[in-house]
């Protein structure tokens, strides 16, 4: 007969398992482990107790995640003692130590278990003790996990590293913004699975859901629906026009503080794309998902699924079409096997959290396969198509005569999809990752891809038009808050010469391609002698463009030729971001343990008016405690500084960052960061 263990406690051994799980940032309150991989709980024996004898000594253990805990749902799983753990499945082995009367028991958890919170029992003959709770995360650092990735380094960026950039503006000026993803933080990781345990799916059937996420793909798809609030009470409410009643989009500089609001009150006001795609890959990396995030520049936004953007205009210049490009758009590659679609799709895997088109129902995106993508495979699950459409839509250009009839007069294959960009893995450079979505642009194999994809639409790819060429120059120096010129510039290559009616306008415009107000109009008629070209100038008065640009600080410039003789019409479009001022941050002293360090902040105002209501935030990982400081000071005047003394105690050694952000009513989302080491 077997015996029967007096147990007087258990220790969970919290700080070595989660060392060796790589989830000490956690802290040491609970235990986080991560699965596929052995973790080892002490058992204290009382005084007098039966001595354990392998062989003799038998118990089962039990584990269960998930309200309704099945073993058919693998959420439910019983299993005794072996000589020692199987890595492909659960198991455990056991030590006695006679001279601590202790007995150390090694557990090994399956690689393809479901993820999240999970009780731990001991069951001897039906006699059971309850030994405490552990939070099971996805392994990329176990081969058998369906997210394992062999690179070190890259398991140290894409799931360990607390801050990156993401990169915004135009694909001529690309800028980086640094983001405190903070997936570490206290409270966070309850609140990612929170965020599970919110989704319709578990709503509707919890069983189900609870055994699905095992399978990092349906995480994936779960988040890309849950990070925003359009079928749910997912965690951001997207806006792009009107901010009132919430923060602006480009006040944040972390995913906690949307974290925590969401946690408490609901789905956050407001995000947009960038802000979506950060609070994904933050609560990615938490459940142990590989995750990077991605901007796309020139993106384009394919309403009716048929891979061509047409542009369409009538006689005047304006839009009059439903298709649209944005200057950029972000958002996530997940790194994960693809059993659904062959290995061959193993990788990277885009979604999209930002809601646009629905899928399947939902306003949810992916994950696309980044190898389905660039061989245009649009029968490849999740949301291909649309995916491929972002990067590499071709464009065509018509005028709508008000007699009904269309006129193209422009197209091009290369505006769509360009300098793809993500965060260097262990710098803060940028890396280009086209050549991961999509071929050389114009190359053959680019324009097999797209008319494999386009089968149904026989377009020709179209070289440049003769005759008249029309360009858009900039001028430098172009910060917001000055006046500057630009210049449309026409050229005749015809033999002969032409009259046209030469257009110039200027509007403010959004980063997803939305219109504005206008803020610049020229024009002209002009003859253009053969072979010579005519310049239109058009003055960008900060009076005129101040009020009407939206916190990205962009101004689309649209330039028109109209010779009504020939119905020759050509269109130049280039969109600009205005320079911000730089944000000075100067530590004043060593930053140490426990002791208050003082940040000096100052900005130039550029404008040439006041800023009212002024204020830099700051915040950082193991900086600030988990929380943004904000430090508010009012009015700065014209062409004046606004400074700022901001005091922090940092509560954790070493490499750190600092973010800053300035906000104010006239002059918004201006970021920089600084490194910080912080001493013991």
């Amino acid at each position: 007969m077997s015996q029967v263990l007096d147990i007087e406690r258990c220790d969970l051994s919290i700080k070595s398992n989660n060392s060796s799980h790589h989830t000490e940032l956690y802290g040491e309150e609970r235990l986080i482990v991560r699965r596929g991989q052995t973790f080892i709980i002490i058992l204290h024996l009382k005084p007098g107790s039966k001595e354990f004898k392998l062989g003799e000594t038998s118990f089962t253990l039990i584990v269960e995640t998930g309200p309704l805990p099945r073993k058919e749902s693998d959420t439910k799983v019983s299993f005794g003692l072996g000589d020692s753990t199987v890595d492909t499945e659960w198991s455990a082995s056991a030590l006695h130590d006679p001279i601590g009367n202790t007995l150390s028991v090694s557990i090994s958890s399956s690689p393809s278990s479901p993820m999240g919170l999970y009780s731990l029992t001991l069951d001897q003959e039906g006699q059971k003790t309850s030994l405490g709770q552990f939070t099971l995360l996805f392994n990329a650092w176990c081969p058998s996990d369906a997210v394992y990735m062999r690179s070190e380094t890259k398991r140290q960026e894409y799931v360990l590293s607390q801050h990156g950039q993401i990169y915004r503006g135009t694909y001529k000026r690309i800028k980086g913004t640094p983001w405190n993803f903070g997936q570490f933080e206290a409270g966070i990781l309850d609140i990612c699975l929170k965020i599970l345990d919110e989704n319709p799916k578990f709503v509707s059937d919890a069983d189900k859901d609870c055994s699905a996420r095992r399978n990092p793909i349906y995480v994936t798809r779960v988040l890309s629906a849950m990070i925003n609030s359009n079928d749910d009470r997912g965690v951001l409410v997207g806006e792009w026009g009107e901010f009132s009643g919430g923060v602006h989009p480009g006040q944040w500089i972390g995913s906690g503080d949307i974290l925590r609001q969401w946690a408490e009150s609901g789905p956050v006001r407001y995000g947009q794309c960038w802000v979506f795609a950060a609070v994904a890959c933050t609560v990615s990396r938490a459940l142990g998902i590989p995750c990077r995030v991605v901007t796309n520049f020139g993106s384009a936004h394919d309403t009716d699924a048929n891979l061509v953007i047409e542009n369409v205009y009538d006689e005047d210049g304006e839009s009059i079409s439903d298709d649209s490009i944005w200057n950029f758009h972000v958002w996530v590659d997940s790194w994960m096997t693809r059993p659904d679609l062959g290995s061959e799709y193993d990788g990277w895997q885009t979604s999209d959290p930002t809601p646009q088109e629905t899928s399947d129902g939902v306003f949810c995106c992916g994950p696309a396969s980044l190898r389905a993508i660039k061989e245009g495979e649009l029968t490849k699950k999740y949301d291909t198509p649309f995916i491929f459409a972002e990067v590499n839509a071709d464009v065509v250009n018509m005028v709508r005569m008000s007699d009904g009839q269309f006129v193209k007069i422009s197209g091009s294959t290369k505006t769509v999809g360009r300098f793809i960009s993500t965060k260097a893995v262990g710098s803060d450079d940028r890396h280009d990752i086209t050549h991961q979505y999509k071929y050389p642009e114009g190359s053959k194999e680019e324009r097999q891809v797209y008319e494999k994809a386009q089968h149904h639409n026989k377009l020709q790819q179209r070289g440049e038009e003769p005759g008249l060429r029309l360009k858009i120059k900039l001028s430098d120096n172009m910060i917001v808050g000055s006046d500057f010129e630009v210049y449309a510039v026409l050229t005749n290559n015809h033999m002969e010469a032409r009259t046209c009616t030469f257009l110039f306008f200027a509007k403010a415009v959004g980063y997803n391609g939305k219109l504005g107000d206008s803020c610049g109009f020229a024009s002209d008629k002009v003859e253009v002698p053969s072979g010579e070209e005519k310049r239109l100038s058009l003055r960008l008065e900060y009076d005129s463009y101040g009020s009407v640009i939206t916190s990205d600080r962009l101004i689309q410039l649209s330039a028109l030729t109209i010779d009504k003789q020939t119905i020759d019409y050509h269109k130049a479009e280039k969109t600009i971001v205005l320079d911000e001022p730089d944000i000075e941050i100067k530590l004043m002293g060593e930053a140490t343990v426990n002791q208050p360090v003082r940040a000096e902040l100052t900005l130039l105002n550029p404008l040439p008016e006041p800023l009212q209501n002024c204020s830099f935030t700051i915040e950082g990982v193991g900086l600030t405690n988990g929380k943004p400081i904000t430090a508010k000071i009012g009015a700065v005047g014209p062409k004046q500084e606004a400074k700022a003394s901001v005091e922090f105690s940092p509560t954790s050694a070493g490499p750190s960052v600092l973010l800053v952000n300035f906000d104010s009513h006239k002059l918004r989302n201006i970021k920089s960061f600084i490194n910080v080491v912080v001493k013991d």
